[in-house]
């Protein structure tokens, strides 16, 4: 219990940090672009016509809704991820508690660091985090909601039992879970592909006898990580999209974004333009390839 006090904690402190972050990525991955190219350089010093970055995005969010506008969505995703904590944690400890059992009922249990542990861990660890996912799916799709309201000004999602009713009125219990399969995908394979990476890289490119061993193979699982995040960052983008399409705000319609009957169809539309790495990156973004910035309707098409 207390552990999992301090992991709502910790979880709550990181949510209030990292959320302008959040906020300015989803509108990005929308398409809303409010600033037109600037001349900059890119990594490499030549001058080059880039799209605002993460500071300027911010500059111009607290310059329209004050400091605090930065934090539009912040109630619902507190709750989701105190709620999804206590589930990950609930269901994590019994799957523990079962493998305990079938030890004591006479399956062998496997070495630490073995491929099988590994597989069985990263199992336990799987079942929890989707039981987590669909547990707060609902409040992830209102949070994404409330910060797409910043391009229509609108204000038809403000509270979080109000954006239920809201929901639930026009879109039935469907509607909380838009965009919930490809965000089960992209954990799922993410987590898969990391601890799998990981554990290969840790046995076979890793020499025990080496010194510092143990720091070696945790920033391999950091750097794993990171590489899984990236390959599965479509299905991030595809979810966030799927969970505002067509829901009655200007960020999920025409222009901003077509009507997807199904999270596949707008998986081959991104694809087909060239987005499926849109807002993956917040500095030194480049101008989309073939695309013209239309200044009255800012976004690109």
């Amino acid at each position: 219990m207390a552990d999992t006090c301090g992991q709502i904690f910790l979880g709550s402190g990181l949510t209030v940090l990292s959320h302008p972050l959040m906020y300015i990525k989803v509108l990005v991955q929308v398409g809303h672009e409010p600033l037109p190219p600037i001349l900059g350089r890119n990594l490499f010093g030549r001058q080059v016509y880039q799209l605002p970055g993460l500071f300027a995005y911010a500059k111009h969010i607290i310059k329209i809704d004050g400091k605090a506008g930065l934090f539009n969505g912040l109630v619902p995703r507190l709750c989701a991820s105190t709620i999804g904590t206590v589930v990950h944690s609930n269901i994590l400890q019994k799957c523990h508690e079962r493998g305990q059992f079938e030890v004591l009922g006479g399956c062998q249990k496997a070495e630490g660091g073995s491929l099988q542990h590994i597989l069985n861990e990263t199992t336990k660890e799987m079942v929890a985090r989707s039981c987590a996912t669909l547990v707060t799916h609902p409040l992830h799709v209102i949070t994404l909601r409330c910060m797409v309201q910043f391009i229509g000004r609108e204000t038809k999602y403000s509270g979080v039992f109000d954006s239920v009713v809201t929901i639930y009125r026009e879109e039935g219990v469907l509607g909380f879970f838009a965009g919930l399969i490809p965000r089960l995908l992209g954990d799922i394979l993410s987590l898969w592909i990391c601890n799998l990476l990981a554990h290969f890289i840790n046995t076979y490119a890793i020499d025990d006898s080496m010194s510092h061993t143990g720091e070696i193979k945790n920033c391999s699982q950091a750097v794993t990580g990171f590489f899984a995040s990236m390959l599965t960052y479509p299905f991030v983008l595809v979810s966030n999209l799927m969970a505002v399409n067509n829901c009655g705000l200007a960020g999920g319609l025409p222009p901003y974004a077509s009507v997807y009957p199904t999270w596949v169809d707008c998986w081959r539309h991104l694809s087909r333009e060239g987005n499926m790495s849109r807002g993956n990156s917040l500095f030194f973004r480049k101008l989309p390839a073939g695309k013209t910035y239309a200044i009255d309707q800012k976004r690109f098409f």
